[in-house]
């Protein structure tokens, strides 16, 4: 029987809002962890300004960006938080200082992962060659479908942000591994960071600069779940 338009566009709407409520506690996961582990390693190092402005916290309402939401929900696997606000001045050696506190939420992301993946693999294990019901139908199969898009989307997000470029992390660990001149030089193209940016993500040069090294990852973190 041939579906009407009404019912046709009625289950794609169904569908996608599965999919966003499957992403949902993955990205609040991924946002929550990386921008949390900014903050920390920045308070450790002597810098409160995280703490005063209330984003030392596990609250992800607090860390939600909008625009990097949406591109979560469109990509399914790339997003982005609010920055942590970071003020060097607190910093006792800010050069090699920001180094750490730029890697630390890509490292966040990638324990999360991993702690998803164990997750994972318990429950796939657990529950593998028995018997279809009520529990594998209505938790089992959507919780291992939360832990395998959480997987993916804090792999997705320590990838993209180790991209070097500002206002990216990866920009941040690069001017701690260069000398204090050579890092003075390229940091001149921080007010210029934001456009080359998006300029890389309308052009689909992020997703295939970022989309290989992701997949190995998950590859590697799911073998043995196929």
């Amino acid at each position: 029987m041939l579906l009407s338009r009404q019912e046709m566009d009625s289950a794609t709407i169904s569908k996608m809002i599965q999919e966003i409520t499957l992403l949902v506690p993955g990205f609040l996961l991924a946002v929550t962890v990386h921008e949390y582990a900014h903050g920390y390693i920045a308070y450790r190092l002597g810098d409160p300004t995280a703490k005063m402005a209330g984003r030392l916290t596990f609250n992800p309402i607090s860390h939600l960006d909008l625009f990097g939401t949406i591109a979560l929900v469109l990509t399914g696997m790339i997003g982005w938080a609010k920055p942590v606000p970071v003020d060097p001045r607190y910093l006792r050696n800010p050069h090699k200082d920001m180094l750490w506190i730029s890697v630390g939420g890509p490292a966040a992301n990638i324990v999360a992962a991993v702690a998803c993946a164990l997750l994972l693999h318990v429950v796939v294990l657990a529950f593998r060659g028995s018997a279809a019901g009520p529990v594998s139908t209505f938790i089992v199969g959507p919780l291992a479908m939360i832990l395998a898009r959480a997987l993916i989307i804090n792999i997705g997000l320590a990838v993209f942000n180790l991209i070097p470029i500002p206002p990216l992390d990866g920009f941040g660990v690069l001017m701690g591994m260069l000398s204090r001149e050579t890092a003075y030089q390229l940091g001149k193209i921080e007010p210029y960071g934001f456009i080359i940016l998006i300029g890389l993500i309308v052009t689909g040069a992020v997703n295939i600069i970022v989309r290989p090294p992701i997949m190995f990852l998950v590859d590697i973190l799911t073998t043995g779940l196929r």
